[in-house]
C-alpha cells in the first residue's frame, strides 16, 4: 500500500472514529425516550396569551414555534403528546401552532399546577412515563407549578426554555422585565427541579 492509500485510509477510520459517538448518543437517546417512556407536556399555548389577546406575553410567537418543533418530533416518533389548556372566559383555545390532532391528550385545568384536580397524573401512570419534555406558557406561573410538581412526584424533567414565553411583572413600584422573570425562574428549576436546555440542543441530543 502506497502513502496515498494510507493516507486515505487514515483520514477515512479518523471521520469514522470522530462520527461513531455520535451515531451512537443518537441511536441510545432514541431508544432511552421509548424505554424510559417520555411525554411531551405542552402547558396552555393559547390564544390569549398573543398579540390581541387578554393576557399578552413577551414574544410567545417564537416560543411557540419552537414548541411546534418539539411537538413534530414528538408526532414523528409516535411518542406520547399531552396538552394543558387553562380554563378561561376568552382566548382560551390552544394556539394554532401548537393545535391537537385526534388521539392526543388534552387536559383543561383551573389551577396553575396541572397535576391539581386533574386527571394529569393517573394518565402518565396509565401509560408508565417516566420523564416529561415541558414546554409551554407563563414560565413562572403554569410552567413552573408543573415542572416543581412533576419533579416531586418523580418524573424526570426536561425543560425546554425557548419554547417557553412569560411577561413582565410589578411588586409595588418596582417592574420587572420579562426577561428577568423568565430566566430567575429557570435558574431556580434548573438542576433542582428540571434540565433545562434550548430547542436546538434538546433536538440535537434526542434526534430530528
Amino acid at each position: 500500500m502506497n502513502k496515498r492509500s494510507v493516507s486515505i485510509v487514515m483520514v477515512i477510520l479518523t471521520i469514522f472514529f470522530l462520527v461513531l459517538p455520535y451515531i451512537y448518543l443518537h441511536s441510545a437517546e432514541e431508544s432511552d425516550m421509548k424505554s424510559n417512556k417520555t411525554a411531551l407536556l405542552i402547558i396552555d399555548i393559547q390564544d390569549f396569551y398573543f398579540p390581541g389577546g387578554s393576557l399578552p406575553l413577551v414574544n410567545p410567537e417564537p416560543a411557540s414555534l419552537n414548541a411546534q418543533k418539539i411537538l413534530m418530533k414528538f408526532r414523528g416518533k409516535n411518542l406520547l403528546v399531552i396538552h394543558v389548556r387553562h380554563n378561561a372566559r376568552s382566548g382560551a383555545g390552544i394556539h394554532a401552532n401548537v393545535k391537537p390532532v385526534n388521539g392526543e391528550k388534552v387536559i383543561s385545568k383551573d389551577h396553575a399546577n396541572s397535576f391539581r384536580d386533574s386527571d394529569l397524573l393517573e394518565y402518565l401512570n396509565q401509560h408508565q412515563v417516566k420523564r416529561l419534555v415541558i414546554v409551554g406558557m407563563q414560565t413562572h406561573m403554569c410552567v413552573e407549578a408543573a415542572t416543581r410538581a412533576a419533579s416531586d412526584l418523580g418524573f424526570e424533567c426536561i425543560l425546554v426554555h425557548d419554547a417557553c414565553a412569560t411577561r413582565a411583572l410589578k411588586f409595588n413600584d418596582k417592574v420587572i422585565s420579562a426577561e428577568d422573570v423568565h430566566y430567575s425562574t429557570l435558574s431556580t428549576i434548573s438542576g433542582t427541579y428540571a434540565q433545562v436546555m434550548d430547542t436546538k440542543t434538546f433536538l440535537e441530543v434526542f434526534g430530528t
